[in-house]
């Protein structure tokens, strides 16, 4: 486990924290960033996504099997379900889950992080990568309140991370289009396999292979996650 991970787990929690903050009771219920989901989908999405996460962290640590979620449909349902909740309820539930999972992630020993655990995608990854997986979630999904926090306001080292990430995935994809992409205020080059370029600073460039708002114009490109 690196701990520029945990850190930026720590950091990214609170900065969707300090962003919810920012929103009242009645702002909730304002559409977020994310087409069919308001703010309230997103804090639920956020909470069920650190249980699950815990659910692979009691998995590395002890053996038993223990999926993200039983099913997609059970996932579907358990942010319904967290959205309908009462404003207090929901921030509520969302503060317990943070706490839940910052425990779990203190408590792990050393030698469980090498463990094999499988995503919700079915991807059988080793435990450590869960600090990722939660710094992806807690980092985009501030931006994507929609509450004044935007992917400008992440350290580089994050938006990088996070557009390595996404080219990762895209390479991999053949329906992916062939671009290189070039981040102009930190000279950050990645490159999909063709001459059309796409410029612009990293959080634009980010905001692009995430397929956020404030993008580039560029070729379209499947959903990064």
């Amino acid at each position: 486990m690196t701990v520029p991970e945990l850190v930026w787990v720590q950091e990214g929690t609170a900065l969707f924290e300090q962003t919810l903050r920012g929103i009242d009771d009645a702002g909730l219920h304002a559409p977020s960033a994310l087409p069919g989901w308001r703010r309230r989908h997103v804090v639920a999405h956020v909470a069920s996504n650190a249980d699950a996460l815990v659910n692979l962290l009691d998995w590395a640590r002890t053996g038993v099997e223990t999926p993200m979620y039983s099913s997609p449909k059970q996932r579907a349902a358990d942010i319904e379900a967290g959205a309908a909740l009462p404003a207090g309820d929901l921030r509520a539930k969302l503060a317990a889950a943070h706490a839940r999972l910052a425990r779990e992630l203190a408590a792990m020993p050393a030698a469980a992080w090498d463990a094999e655990v499988r995503t919700a995608r079915g991807r059988t990854v080793p435990a450590s990568e869960v600090a990722w997986m939660r710094t992806r979630e807690v980092w985009v999904h501030a931006a994507d309140l929609d509450a004044g926090t935007g992917l400008r306001d992440f350290p580089a080292s994050v938006l990088r991370a996070l557009a390595e990430d996404a080219v990762a995935a895209f390479s991999a994809n053949p329906d992916a289009p062939r671009v290189t992409l070039i981040a102009t205020d930190t000279a950050d080059r990645w490159e999909l396999g063709t001459p059309e370029e796409v410029r612009g600073e990293l959080a634009e460039v980010t905001a692009y292979l995430l397929g956020r708002p404030g993008a580039l114009e560029g070729p379209p490109l499947p959903a990064w996650l």
